[in-house]
């Protein structure tokens, strides 16, 4: 049974003072999630607003394990990457 794992990363973004400044973080975390890790990924809310962005990343694998490592390694990066900026991250899982 293949493993679908979804992490949310809620983001702030303080220094941010336009939907210009705010897409230029986005998109770098974005690409560079993609590219480093192979994984899916969106914003998925706040699209809107300024300083505020919500960030889903998926991946599937045939093993729980590998899946749930990926998406550990992912919010580690992503954490290193916006240090305050990252004001939450979960996981869920598919069925």
């Amino acid at each position: 049974m293949a493993a679908i794992g979804v992490l949310t990363l809620e983001l702030r973004l303080e220094n941010s003072h336009s939907l210009k400044d705010k897409r230029h973080v986005v998109k770098s975390l974005q690409d560079r999630l993609r590219s480093k890790f192979n994984v899916s990924v969106a914003e998925i809310d706040h699209q809107d607003l300024w300083q505020r962005s919500a960030i889903a990343v998926v991946t599937v694998s045939s093993d729980h394990v590998h899946a749930e490592k990926v998406l550990r390694s992912v919010e580690d990066e992503a954490a290193a990457l916006l240090g305050s900026e990252l004001v939450e991250a979960t996981v869920e899982w598919m069925a």
